[in-house]
């Protein structure tokens, strides 16, 4: 990881999505990163008995297979974060689509994270297309609080946080999609949820560049309409008064 102040990369990857493997995979190597690749707990790897440990029955009967998976490789990339003692593990899914400046986004961020010494998450993609108004950022300033995350396709930790996560997990079970579980344990612990400005990450399952698995499913064309649209209104029209 010498290109970047990073200790460590996880992909969160299928085994059969070879496709979207080989897309991060490329992206990565283009700023000489590479990344371990987390294939553990596809849908098949869910045993009665793994499933019944980290999620309560309501939750079973609310989430889907696929939602449970992307969630236990979470919960595999934060138990490698912990076990390794890293200070900043970048961690993203494998629709993660890399803006031409995404190393000096990493790098900008991982810059100003000293200034936020509690336990904290840097999200560095624009998941939800949530942005900082602009009239609240400051020149040369990249790093703003976020009052929620910006979903799970890309966030850099440590293993303090990612302990803290784990360790609530392991405790009260996960109850929600992920992306949810994370946002609702972080504000109960205390965890800052960080907004790196502009983000330098997309997720490809939203702009259209591959198909989503987790949600409903649209024509990925569809998909990228709406993705651009929402980030027409939420980047550019919103600023205007904001």
């Amino acid at each position: 990881m010498n290109a970047a102040p990073l200790d460590a990369a996880y992909v969160l990857n299928v085994k059969t999505y070879t496709d979207r493997l080989a897309s991060i995979t490329r992206q990565l190597e283009a700023f000489g990163l590479e990344a371990e690749v987390i294939h553990e707990w596809d849908i098949d790897d869910i045993s009665p008995e793994a499933a019944a440990r980290w999620f309560s029955a309501a939750t079973l009967g609310r989430t889907t297979p696929a939602q449970r998976s992307c969630a236990l490789k979470h919960v595999e990339a934060l138990q490698r974060i912990v076990a390794k003692g890293h200070r900043h593990a970048l961690v993203l899914e494998d629709d993660a689509m890399l803006a031409p400046d995404f190393l000096d986004g990493v790098r900008r961020a991982l810059a100003e994270a000293p200034t936020y010494p509690e336990a904290s998450v840097i999200y560095i993609g624009s998941g939800g297309n949530f942005y900082t108004p602009r009239s609240q950022r400051e020149p040369g300033r990249s790093l703003y609080p976020g009052a929620r995350g910006r979903f799970t396709d890309s966030y850099i930790l440590g293993a303090t946080t990612a302990g803290m996560r784990l360790d609530w997990m392991r405790s009260r079970g996960i109850e929600h999609p992920i992306d949810n579980q994370f946002d609702m344990m972080d504000r109960e612990l205390g965890i800052r949820m960080l907004w790196l400005e502009d983000p330098v990450v997309e997720q490809g399952s939203k702009n259209g560049r591959f198909a989503t698995t987790i949600e409903r499913p649209l024509p990925r064309w569809l998909q990228g309409l709406q993705f651009n649209l929402e980030k027409l209104r939420r980047k550019w029209l919103y600023q205007l008064w904001r």
